[in-house]
């Protein structure tokens, strides 16, 4: 039809009629789904590309990272750059007065390295100390729940061994941000207004994070020159600043205004150490996780419980009833688990090798009624004998961080020592006072942690991920892994694909964004769940990064969840 109208028109309308073919042939192929445009559920692309990425929660941050990485640093000293700008601009999420944990991939050497960065106990604060004060549970704030903060500790030792440039490089954005002020994007002011009259308990707190007395809202210049000196101590005198110098002798002020037990010798003899990753296998993947005192222990016995199913398989697919019921029972499984013999490693003898069997897996699996959702979970019996940012780096060269950082609460402890511009996390309230338990509080002794950074690999392929939200965080990265070794879905759809999530350790309750189908939540309601509806992409069920390496071409991707303010940054060329 077409040729016959070219044969009878001149050559004006020939071309205004063939532009209307095109147009309407292109509009036909984008509605169709072809070759032209996609038909998908996801709602970002990955970033791709051959050179660095950084992915955080916020663009300023991942930013911050990227120009480290442009100019001569490597995936390490992004990631302490990155993770530095997130203390600035998200505080009540993370800081230098929180914990963290990190797995480093070295590509030249082919090895993976952990860090624990979590402080300890001060020596004073026991299960006698609190109950001589009439506390019988353990404290969710204030100054006891208090552990030395071991963040600047685990900068060093990842900028020792890995990095390529000086701290005072790594921390310069971060510095800079703090002393001129940054906009307060949405996400971060809706946890700061939520957070307004916990602030108000402390003097210190409210100067630094209430300006005007109130929370900053959208778009309102925040600034933080306190915070500026404290990065400005530590990029100029190391971590010795923190632990022995200025900046403690405020924090040990702040503990004796507060009536707090912890002393100068919990802060200087307190040091992060390098640990060995522990893994599982999933399907074609190898997982891997710390081990404890953090809760990675739970991802990978889910996973190794969620193997036996045949997930991906007919009647069994992404979002079905038969692999969420499966999945959700899983959980309650290895989660029992993990808080009946999980705490701190030193000193005590934990069970981790045979939670982390196949064996373990298929017994515990075996405890799965297809029909019905078990409200009750019990701990398996052995024989003798909410607050974090997370963050992933690839750079050039392949090497990969997968680094998570904590308050603990949204603004910790809601304790700050005056002059320093950071809140000191409540990371103890996480101890049992239960003596009997292996999370008991002691001196010296780390609590139970929930954040938790995750690697994975199969042939060539790596990916640095993490998913963060408290307990959330282990049953969203067997979901993660699920999605891409079940569902084969890209990271950057496997990051944004539905979650559920339970974080209590009893009940049949879960709760899940509501793009899970209508049918399957009436199927999983008729087994005995019980749902909370949540919306299509809530903060409930955590927000996370990735990043992946392609060794076979050279190709880094990169992803960032929906559920947060950030974004995946590309280095420039």
């Amino acid at each position: 039809m077409l040729f016959q109208i070219l044969r009878e028109t001149g050559k004006d309308k020939t071309v205004r009629i063939v532009r209307g073919w095109i147009f309407v042939f292109l509009a036909g192929a984008m509605l169709t789904g072809n070759s032209y445009g996609q038909d998908r559920s996801q709602t970002r692309s990955m970033v791709i590309s051959r050179n660095g990425i950084v992915a955080a929660e916020s663009p300023l941050a991942a930013q911050a990272g990227v120009h480290i990485l442009e100019h001569g640093g490597n995936a390490v000293d992004a990631a302490i750059a990155t993770n530095a700008m997130m203390g600035v601009v998200e505080p009540m999420m993370n800081g230098i007065g929180g914990d963290l944990f990190a797995i480093v991939y070295d590509a030249k050497a082919n090895k993976l390295y952990g860090l624990n960065a979590s402080g300890w106990a001060p020596k004073g604060l026991t299960i006698e100390y609190l109950q001589k004060q009439g506390i019988r549970s353990m404290p969710q704030q204030g100054v006891n729940a208090i552990t030395v903060p071991g963040v600047v500790d685990g900068w060093q030792k990842l900028a020792d061994k890995f990095g390529r440039k000086k701290l005072a490089e790594d921390l310069a954005a971060a510095i800079r941000t703090a002393q001129d002020g940054f906009p307060v994007p949405e996400w971060t002011a809706a946890y700061w207004a939520a957070s307004a009259d916990y602030l108000r308990m402390d003097d210190a707190a409210t100067k630094t994070y209430l300006p005007g007395d109130h929370a900053p809202k959208v778009g309102e210049v925040f600034r933080n020159p306190d915070l500026a000196w404290s990065l400005e101590q530590i990029a100029q005198h190391g971590r010795d600043a923190f632990y022995k110098s200025e900046i403690a002798t405020k924090i040990l002020e702040s503990m004796k205004r507060h009536g707090g037990p912890m002393v100068e010798a919990d802060l200087a003899d307190f040091s992060s150490e390098f640990v060995e990753p522990i893994s599982t296998t999933y399907r074609d993947w190898t997982v891997y996780e710390l081990p404890p005192n953090v809760q990675g222990l739970a991802a990978l016995e889910m996973l190794n419980i969620m193997e036996t199913f045949p997930l991906g398989q007919k009647d069994w697919g992404f979002g079905s009833t038969n692999a969420l019921h499966a999945m959700i029972e899983a959980k309650k499984l290895a989660y029992s688990d993990l808080l009946k013999y999980i705490g701190d490693p030193r000193k005590q003898k934990l069970p981790v090798g045979t939670l982390l069997s196949k064996e373990w897996a298929a017994q515990r699996a075996k405890q799965i009624d297809a029909d019905h959702a078990n409200c009750d979970v019990a701990a398996g019996e052995i024989p003798a004998g909410n607050d974090t940012t997370y963050l992933s780096v690839v750079d050039r060269e392949g090497n990969m961080v997968s680094l998570i950082q904590s308050n603990y609460e949204s603004f910790g402890s809601g304790v700050v020592a005056a002059g320093t511009g950071f809140a000191l996390h409540d990371r103890g309230g996480l101890f049992s006072l239960d003596p009997a338990s292996p999370n008991a509080l002691a001196g010296r002794r780390r609590p139970l942690h929930t954040i938790i950074p995750a690697f994975a690999q199969k042939g060539d392929t790596r990916v640095a991920f993490g998913i963060m939200g408290g307990w959330n965080q282990s049953q969203a990265h067997a979901q993660f892994m699920a999605n891409l070794a079940d569902f084969k879905m890209n990271i950057q759809a496997a990051m944004e694909a539905p979650r559920f999530t339970k974080r209590s350790f009893s009940g049949c309750d879960v709760t899940m964004e509501n793009r899970v189908a209508q049918k399957v939540r009436d199927e999983l309601t008729a087994r005995g769940h019980k749902i909370e509806l949540k919306g299509m992409f809530t903060s409930g069920v955590g927000g996370g990064q990735a990043v992946m390496r392609d060794f076979a071409t050279g190709v880094n991707y990169g992803a960032s969840d929906p559920r947060k303010d950030g974004q995946a940054v590309a280095e420039l060329p």
